[in-house]
């Protein structure tokens, strides 16, 4: 197994006195897609706050091999994390390219004097908004703004991707297209965490899969032995998956 970029033992965090997570152990090996499934509050959302910085944590939090627990959520982007939130949070009245190239921002300080290079890799990825470039990011359909808020986070060349809930709310057809990216993704070699409430999506593009269940994992294991698992099949693929 590669090295893991990122490594949770015991984290425990929430709102107040009330605590949504309750001890979490994850891995997430290099180049690897791990995803995170399970019911509405669960504590997903919360679990990657926590890693990203947005709440207080408790517990150990590594990043390629070093903690950040003490880490601003500032410090966390510069070291190479990238969170695309659930709702999106574009800058609606900017272009489509003005809200990328806002996303390179932790290459324009690290002084990476080819950051705009990055441009060409997101249109690879995502044609679609470079036919798109000059339109203000409010005009985009839902499944564009999704493409956006995911290449805008690839803009910083992070070295571990966070996607909340990417398919919420879109098309089916819509959902088959942000998956098949999250498969080009691995090419990249970006490590990708995945919070989805789509389990059969998320486990048929993940390597190894979680099971977040009343803020505490109850099942974890590689993707594939998770789709034929009964449990999960029965709480979160539906019966026609057993045929």
């Amino acid at each position: 197994m590669n090295q893991p970029v990122l490594t949770v033992k015991g984290l425990r965090a929430g709102y107040g006195r009330a605590e949504v997570l309750h001890g979490i152990n994850l891995q997430a090996p290099k180049g690897s897609v791990i995803t995170v499934i399970g019911p509405n509050g669960a504590g997903k959302s919360t679990f990657l706050n926590a890693l990203m910085g947005v709440l207080p944590a408790q517990g150990q939090i590594e990043f390629e091999g070093q903690p950040i627990n003490s880490l601003s959520l500032e410090q966390r982007v510069m070291l190479g994390i990238a969170l695309v939130p659930e709702k999106r949070e574009l800058f609606g009245s900017m272009r489509v390219e003005d809200n990328l190239v806002l996303g390179a921002f932790r290459q324009v300080r690290l002084h990476n004097p080819k950051w705009r290079d990055q441009l060409d890799v997101v249109y690879q990825l995502f044609p679609r908004l470079q036919e798109r470039c000059k339109q203000a990011a409010g005009t985009l359909s839902g499944g564009e703004r999704q493409m956006l808020a995911v290449g805008r986070a690839m803009m910083s060349r992070p070295t571990l991707l966070m996607l909340d809930e990417p398919s919420l709310g879109l098309a089916p057809l819509v959902v088959k297209e942000i998956f098949r990216t999250i498969e080009a993704l691995r090419q990249t070699g970006v490590t990708t965490l995945l919070v989805e409430q789509n389990a059969r999506a998320a486990l048929e593009a993940a390597d190894h899969g979680y099971v977040l269940e009343m803020g505490e994992i109850a099942l974890n294991g590689p993707a594939q032995d998770l789709a034929t698992d009964p449990r999960v099949i029965d709480t979160y693929l539906g019966a026609a998956r057993k045929k």
